[in-house]
């Protein structure tokens, strides 16, 4: 906690008003309101790009007590729109670190708020669902702060993918590799193309609007549909995409959004979830196998359940053991498959890092 600090206030769509003080950027931000239940990997966090648009609660108790490190990222920037904590440390203990939280937070212009009842506030997000806030902590009237909150768009049917994709295409690993992956980027994380890399693929990463032709001048064994922010159901033009990287019959694998992609191009709709799944703690149960995985999770659309269980060419793979949602698909006439969670899981637990092995086996194969 800096030592001086000016007062900020945290206002939620509902008209729940918390108060508490300025960390980070000194201004007014706005964004879907979520949280994330891990205890660990907050930069990871900050970075991932399917946290584009949201202003993120962490739930441990203190955030920063062991600095910022260049190498603990998933894309170039943080891509939170703010940050709620109850104690939002400047000071660390980290000696790899290179700098504290709080000038990170100023370097990326993300506007936060400590000193908050912050198991308060989740509770009550569980209660009422996911819903847009402001955070200020240059304007501290609540009416100024209502009229300005009242300007930020709902996250159901907004866009935001295209917006954090990369815009030129780039390539990783080796290119004498005979192994060769087509991303198609929606927001993909860092660690996801390191775990394809690892394995031996030679990854050229496209962005969002790539169209088929494009992307098999590649010459690909596989393509790979990656994470990304906002509502699968405002991305029509990579419905048609994957629809057509089907009909090549070639390898594919998609990890949270992309697994929501998965199944819009299959005719299974998606939804809005009440308030999402944020965390590295969550229990997956692999059906096909029968055994149980600790996933790292980012979400908050869903596919639905009954729509999956009963389309023909659709199978579950698995489930979410705290709520049944569908946590992976595969198709049964094509080589297809995908997960909600994110099997790279940085931050998280190494369980599902398998999906990875399966995916450049059935490209061998």
């Amino acid at each position: 906690m800096p030592q001086a600090q000016q007062p900020a206030v945290l206002m939620l769509a509902d008209g729940h008003v918390f108060h508490g003080k300025a960390f980070g950027k000194i201004g007014t931000t706005t964004g879907e309101i979520c949280f994330n239940t891990g205890m660990t990997g907050y930069q990871e966090v900050f970075t991932d790009p399917s946290y584009y648009g949201q202003v993120l609660i962490m739930n441990n108790v203190h955030t920063g007590n062991y600095g910022v490190n260049k190498k603990d990222i998933e894309s170039a920037t943080v891509k939170i729109r703010g940050l709620i904590g109850r104690n939002l440390e400047d000071k660390y203990s980290r000696y790899q670190a290179t700098d504290s939280l709080d000038a990170y937070l100023k370097q990326n212009g993300i506007v936060s708020i400590e000193d908050v009842d912050t198991r308060a506030l989740v509770a009550h997000i569980r209660t009422k669902g996911a819903m847009n806030c402001i955070i200020s902590s240059e304007i501290l009237d609540l009416g100024q702060l209502k009229a300005e909150l009242d300007k930020c768009p709902d996250m159901d049917g907004l866009e935001l993918a295209s917006v954090v994709s990369t815009k030129e295409e780039y390539e990783l690993g080796d290119p004498a590799s005979t192994l060769k992956i087509a991303v198609l980027d929606f927001g993909v994380k860092q660690n996801i193309l390191t775990c394809l890399v690892e394995r031996g693929a030679h990854v050229k990463v496209h962005p969002a609007k790539t169209p088929l032709s494009r992307l098999k001048e590649f010459n690909a064994d596989g393509y790979f549909i990656s994470n990304g922010p906002g509502d699968p159901a405002a991305m029509p033009y990579a419905v048609e995409t994957l629809k057509e990287i089907l009909n090549e019959n070639k390898p594919v694998f998609g990890i949270c959004l992309g697994h929501q992609l998965l199944a819009l191009a299959n005719d299974i709709p998606t939804f809005k979830m009440h308030h999402g799944h944020r965390g590295l703690n969550h229990p997956v149960k692999n059906i096909i196998s029968g055994r149980c995985e600790i996933t790292t999770q980012n979400h908050g659309f869903g596919v639905q359940p009954d729509a999956v269980r009963n389309h023909p060419n659709v199978e579950v793979t698995h489930v979410n053991l705290n709520d049944s949602s569908i946590e992976g698909i595969r198709l049964k006439d094509k080589p297809a498959f995908s997960v909600q969670y994110h099997p790279e899981s940085t931050p998280g637990p190494f369980d599902s890092r398998y999906l990875f092995d399966e995916f450049v086996a059935m490209m061998k194969n």
